[in-house]
């Protein structure tokens, strides 16, 4: 189950959940890609062995830009 991305200004922040550890691992390595593409980088946590948090900042701005919304785009799309 995916929400939508949540927005504190500082940082946006989504969170989504897997069948298993593989398919948490194989999504982390598709943003991985997409964020080099982009050379715009989210702090990503994977916990409880199937579930992945994504923030993303623009840590140069200090707070949530453009760069943070298109990579967030692209993440949706997979």
């Amino acid at each position: 189950m995916t929400r939508s991305w949540e927005d504190n200004n500082k940082e946006i922040g989504k969170e989504y959940e897997f069948r298993n550890f593989k398919e948490a691992l194989d999504f982390v390595n598709v943003v991985g890609k997409l964020a080099e593409e982009a050379n715009h980088h989210p702090d990503i946590r994977i916990y409880d062995y199937k579930k992945v948090k994504l923030t993303l900042t623009t840590h140069n701005e200090g707070k949530v830009t453009e760069k943070d919304w298109e990579l967030a785009k692209k993440i949706d799309r997979i």
